[in-house]
């Protein structure tokens, strides 16, 4: 290793003093003393290695408190260890603040209530675990919110919004989070248990003059505010988006010495907060988006404070770059089209009591902006659901940038600089230029009211030169920022990353105030070391950095799209936590229903990461915890969609599983469930004796206990005749109609034949001679669940030969279980990425309604009627259901798309014995209520398998597949 990679300093002091505690015997005293879950080993550490930033540090247990007693207690035996701690909510900084060699406290499980709610007084009282939207959602049936909104908000914590200062799109309308804390309840790293907020003078006498911990706290406090005061009010930035270093002018007479303020922003370096009284504001029930095109970022910078003088409670930017890369990356590309001509844009939001006066603000901008603007092209937007796809574009952002094909890396490193809006676009061409002069691409957006820049940017961590690169130009970038009187954070603080520069932005002796105000809490630097003051460098612990050397497994998929390492595909995860939502998309069912980070797709993608790394996770391929994190995980493919940077944990752990299990026997549901393909063909040669077996009481309870399934599961019902045998009774189609192949997928073929019928009778009517494949195939997708991958590229090979006279003449494929379909989408290339068959194949394989609306431009018949639709997670992931919606509409059909996430079942997880309470606990997130409320009239229409048997088994109700719904519009003709 180099001098350059060599630890500093501080480095070494806090790993020396890490390396003195006695792991084993810390984690033995907390599970004496706590009620919560102490996890001090290896598969536990490791998920908290990471957050969202450039950084890894390996954490020296972690405690997932119950209570607030146990937070205290967790401290408290820390204490008597010499242990360091970390509080961390939602995991998402970008700036390192959540990771570290510490004891990593986790309140985001258990400590997340929101305690009252004071409408009167626009107050809330909160645990600090508690998530952003939950609070927002709470207040908004007061028609109120919590104004501070980062684009995390459907996933982090009100404590980590506390430690970041966290700010967001609407920051203009209400500022940042230190303006929207009343009083915080804090604990010190001595026990200390307290509110803080306003002090007034006498107050502050009175608390010095009572003495002890916290009479020596106000007096330490009172002696640096007097001795720092005029430094503080002239070396501090005038703008409103400072988030960088401690807020210590809330100390200031001027500013009611808050105390509660001077804490937010500290990123865990001095208390932890135990709850927070949080000040609400006003929501503006209506509002309307106005956006602005202009030729360049540049000129919308120029144009934001004139914007900004209109009153807009949101004021975003957006440059053509991140746009160009969600076209590549195929992300939004619906809602792309809606932004106006340009190669910059400003997302402009206006609020009003109703409609008419929120676009009526917006109106007087557009009348403004007509006259001697730079502006090309402005469109209003008043319908919310256009208004929601604009936005989405805008949230995307950081991750949108990420992992584009063709494309150089992109991170975080330098993302949230702010300066004065007024002077934004001369400060967005200064900084272009230095982002030109090493070379760097980037793409820049951000919260332009308030002058703040994101970027992801090119940088190079894989080389010893390129980190001395990026040195230079964080220097750089840094001074820039000062000469424009900015603030090198604008949003996500300092952590690590910006924590070494803040000498440039405020002077040595600013410095020597900041260390001062965090001894006066921590004098023993034991909450979050290394952070913020006296820091780690900001060019080590890196998570990529030059000695990152990841073993290179042979896989069985080829993870072509990304350069066939198994390692760069697991790398996809930056940490941003998406996965960790609790409603709205597919991903990740297991974490909503466990509130897990190891059952999050971000916790497992983790999880391998350390795998790789060869250094914390022993074992590799065997290790019990990694498989432990996968059991959960459904396969439902939702994060191949819903992640920004496309992870996909069903493939990864499929991958997996194929190592886990090579050379030694698989659980009995592989055998039972992964081969159902070959058990049905059996038990069609005489399904009433399979029936009876599986059907008869105490015969069935026998089957179930041998084949590993759910005692309170049904064993589906074996058809009497099969749809290939039914098929091969009918006539054959008429000859000079063009051809398609209907797949007869182990499902609709052995289970459900009435569907694979009902296509037929449509397919014929939409004008196709309906064929099946010569030979009974399997495309092998419950093969995948158990990593049975040898036998799942051998089926698949099997097609290839099997339809290759057909896939060269082009003739399409139809699949009417979406998971068979997603097969020939995805795992078909995986597999085989240089095989022009099987690219062809993919290429002549869709779902009904896809083939239906692409290919037949088929209108069929009118059928008034009302349907509710639950999509099944792989076509959602794969395929999407736009053609299937539009096929509805044409149908007349009175329909809406749940947003139902995964039904639980998936496949064989949901049949399993150690599953199926967990799977119905996703059901009744979303799918099994909305079933059980719908009307006995209102259609209810999901076409997979899984999705299907969930809905029959749990409800009264049963679903028709899409198949059968169109069947049911010819027949009434």
């Amino acid at each position: 290793m180099s001098a350059f990679l060599k630890p500093s300093e501080v480095s070494r002091r806090l790993e020396a003093i890490a390396a003195t505690v006695d792991r084993e015997a810390l984690a033995a005293d907390l599970g004496n003393k706590i009620r919560g879950e102490v996890r001090f080993d290896e598969g536990s550490r490791a998920l908290y290695t990471m957050d969202a930033s450039n950084y890894r540090q390996v954490p020296i247990g972690v405690v997932i408190p119950r209570d607030v007693n146990d937070i205290i207690e967790t401290v408290a035996v820390a204490r008597r260890h010499g242990a360091p701690v970390l509080a961390r909510g939602g995991g998402t900084s970008l700036c390192g603040q959540t990771c570290n060699v510490a004891v990593v406290i986790d309140t985001s499980k258990y400590l997340n209530r929101i305690l009252e709610i004071d409408a009167d007084k626009k107050l809330a009282q909160v645990e600090s675990g508690v998530v952003l939207d939950d609070l927002r959602d709470a207040a908004e049936r007061h028609a109120l919110t919590f104004g501070p909104d980062p684009t995390t908000h459907s996933r982090c914590t009100l404590g980590g919004m506390i430690g970041n200062n966290s700010c967001g799109t609407h920051s203009i309308m209400a500022g940042k989070t230190v303006e929207n804390i009343q009083a915080l309840e804090i604990l010190t790293y001595d026990g200390l248990r307290m509110w803080v907020g306003k002090t007034s003078e006498d107050e502050l006498e009175s608390i010095i003059k009572t003495g002890g911990r916290r009479g020596e706290i106000y007096a330490g406090l009172k002696a640096l505010r007097d001795k720092y005061a005029d430094l503080i009010r002239t070396g501090f930035p005038k703008i409103r988006r400072r988030v960088s270093g401690y807020n210590l002018d809330e100390l200031l007479p001027e500013n009611g010495f808050n105390v509660a303020h001077a804490l937010v922003g500290t990123e865990g370096t001095c208390v932890l907060v135990l709850q927070a009284q949080a000040q609400l504001v006003h929501s503006p029930p209506a509002r309307v988006l106005l956006v602005l095109g202009y030729a360049d970022i540049y000129q919308a910078g120029d144009e934001t404070a004139k914007v900004l003088s209109y009153g807009p409670i949101g004021l975003e930017g957006l440059d053509e770059q991140i746009v160009g890369d969600m076209r590549k990356k195929k992300l939004h590309l619906r809602d792309l089209p809606l932004l106006p001509r340009g190669g910059g844009w400003l997302l402009v939001e206006f609020g009003g009591a109703t409609a008419h006066e929120a676009g009526e603000r917006a109106r007087r901008l557009m009348a403004a902006l007509e006259a001697g603007s730079l502006v090309q092209e402005m469109r209003l937007f008043e319908d919310p659901a256009e208004q929601k796809c604009v936005w989405a574009i805008r949230e995307s952002g950081a991750a949108a940038t990420n992992f584009i094909p063709g494309e150089p890396e992109t991170w975080p490193g330098w993302e949230d600089a702010a300066v004065d809006p007024n002077h934004l676009g001369d400060y967005l061409r200064d900084f272009r230029k230095l982002l030109d002069k090493y070379g760097y691409s980037a793409s820049l957006y951000g919260h332009f009211g308030d002058g703040c820049v994101h970027a992801r940017i090119s940088f190079d961590f894989h080389t010893e030169d390129g980190v001395k690169q990026w040195r230079h130009f964080l220097t750089e970038a840094a001074d820039l920022v000062v000469r424009y009187g900015g603030s090198l954070s604008g949003e996500h603080g300092d952590g690590q990353a910006r924590a070494e520069l803040l000498p440039r932005m405020y002077g040595k002796e600013l410095m020597q105030a900041f260390r001062q105000f965090k001894a006066i809490w921590d004098p023993e630097s034991k909450m979050n070391p290394g952070k913020v003051v006296d820091p780690y460098r900001l060019d080590e612990n890196l998570r990529l950095g030059p000695d990152y050397r990841p073993l290179q497994p042979v896989t069985n998929f080829s993870f072509f799209q990304d350069q066939g390492s198994f390692a760069t595909a697991v790398g996809r995860c930056v940490g941003i936590g998406i996965c960790r939502r609790k409603q709205g998309g597919t991903m990740c069912p297991s974490y909503r229903a466990t509130l897990e980070e190891q059952h999050s797709t971000r916790g497992r993608a983790h999880l391998l990461f350390e795998m790789l790394q060869g250094k914390s996770m022993k074992q590799a391929w065997r290790n019990p915890d990694i498989k432990q994190a996968l059991d959960l995980c459904l396969g439902c493919k939702g994060c191949k969609r819903d992640c920004p940077v496309s992870v996909d944990m069903a493939t990864y752990k499929a991958e997996f599983l194929s190592h886990y299990y090579a050379g030694r026997l698989r659980p009995v549901q592989a055998y039972s469930m992964g081969l159902i393909f070959r058990w049905a063909r059996l038990a069609a040669i005489l399904p009433g004796i399979a029936n009876f077996f599986t059907q008869t009481p105490l015969l069935r309870d026998m089957v179930k206990l041998t084949i590993g399934m759910a005692r309170g599961r049904n064993i589906p019902v074996f058809a009497r005749q099969t749809f290939t045998q039914w098929f091969k009774r009918r006539a054959t189609g008429d000859p000079a109609k063009p051809a398609v192949i209907l797949w007869p997928d182990t499902f609709n073929n052995y289970f459900y034949p009435e569907t694979a019928r009902a296509a037929v009778e449509v397919l014929e009517a939409a004008g196709y001679r309906v064929r099946l494949p010569r030979q009974v195939l399997c495309c092998g997708r419950p093969l995948y669940d158990f990593g049975m991958l040898d036998l799942a590229r051998q089926k698949l090979r099997e097609i290839l030969h099997a339809l290759k006279a057909d896939i060269a003449a082009g003739v399409p494929v139809i699949g009417l279980e979406p998971s068979c379909i997603a097969v020939f989408r995805d795992e078909l290339l995986n597999f085989f990425p240089d095989d022009p068959m099987a690219r062809r194949l993919s290429e002549q394989a869709y779902s009904l309604g896809e083939f239906l609306v692409r290919k037949a431009d088929y209108h069929p018949p009118m059928l008034k009627r009302k349907a509710i639709v639950h999509g099944h997670c792989q076509h959602k992931a794969v395929i999407g259901m736009s053609e299937e919606i539009q096929l509805l509409k044409r149908l007349g059909l009175d329909s809406s798309l749940l947003d139902s996430g995964c039904c639980g079942m998936a496949g064989a997880f949901g049949f399993h014995q150690d599953h199926s309470e967990l799977s119905i606990r996703i059901g009744e997130q979303v799918l099994l209520p909305a079933v059980r409320a719908t009307a006995a009239d209102t259609l209810i229409i999901a076409d997979g398998f899984s999705c299907r048997e969930q809905i029959a088994q749990t409800t009264p109700r049963r679903a028709l597949h899409l198949a059968q719904v169109l069947q049911m519009a010819l027949t009434q003709v």
